[in-house]
């Protein structure tokens, strides 16, 4: 088996959080092992920052996408998409998806019905995604019914011609992960599984398939256990590994390889000889 490796697949180093502070967060990634990282896009707005990252360093990847819960800014068009989907080191299309809670207690109590604008902007994501033969980036909160339904009506069945792609810091129940699974997607943890109260979630480690699991921080948010309140980083993604390992009752190592090779036979255009 390959030297140990771990693979952050899903963090946003362009935050002001983060961008400041590169030297120090790579040589922390360098020692951690954590030899990959792909920087995801949340509007089109702050797209060039993520795709130059990606260009800047040779493992670093990008997404381009608008997330749910992003509001007054530039709204994503297929063509558009598809368009900065053909550039070099970008790999997915999202963050993208539905956000029933952001949206209705950050925005004062709308209903459910108010959020017809975030169903018709996943469904351009998903139709970008198609065209542009990319994996979806898929955030899902308090609207897994919705998020389930509107992939099915677009096509995302798992079958020829579908994008197919993960969904993004599982939180959710076995039942999503079986549905998300069905429908040929992957299923990612972040640090809410290393979190006391989140034994529910650890069942969900433990059913999904090992070959259909990443691992990610969506720092800086999320740290795991013991940094849970502190800036997160890529390179605590270990601790995420370590957790489903545990679970799982396997070897920290197969945890590692399970999840870059995951990665790469997800993201296509990911090579596998990369450096920090």
């Amino acid at each position: 088996m390959p030297s140990l490796m771990f693979t952050d697949s899903h963090c946003h180093l362009n935050f002001p959080e983060l961008v400041n502070d590169l030297p120090r967060i790579r040589a922390e990634m360098q020692r951690a092992r954590v030899e990959r990282a792909l920087c995801i896009g949340t509007s089109l707005e702050n797209f060039e920052d993520v795709h130059a990252l990606a260009m800047r360093y040779g493992n670093f990847w990008a997404s381009v996408g608008v997330h749910p819960d992003q509001e007054g800014g530039v709204e994503p068009s297929v063509a558009e998409l598809v368009r900065l989907a053909t550039r070099p080191k970008v790999v997915a299309i999202g963050e993208t998806g539905l956000d029933y809670y952001q949206m209705q207690e950050r925005k004062g109590g709308r209903s459910v019905a108010d959020l017809g604008w975030q169903r018709e902007r996943f469904r351009v994501h998903i139709r970008a995604a198609r065209q542009a033969g990319k994996p979806l980036v898929i955030h899902t909160r308090e609207a897994a019914a919705d998020t389930l339904a509107i992939l099915r009506e677009e096509g995302e069945d798992g079958s020829c011609g579908a994008a197919g792609g993960v969904f993004h810091c599982f939180s959710g129940t076995i039942e999503l992960a079986r549905a998300a699974l069905d429908l040929g997607f992957y299923i990612s943890f972040s640090g809410i599984l290393t979190f006391k109260k989140s034994d529910l979630l650890r069942e969900v480690a433990a059913f999904v398939p090992l070959d259909r699991i990443l691992i990610e921080t969506d720092s800086p948010y999320l740290a795991p256990m013991p940094f849970r309140g502190k800036t997160n980083n890529p390179s605590y993604v270990p601790y995420v590994a370590q957790q489903i390992a545990q679970v799982r009752g396997i070897a920290l190592d197969e945890v590692a390889y399970a999840t870059s090779a995951n990665f790469e036979k997800l993201f296509k255009d990911v090579v596998k000889s990369t450096a920090i």
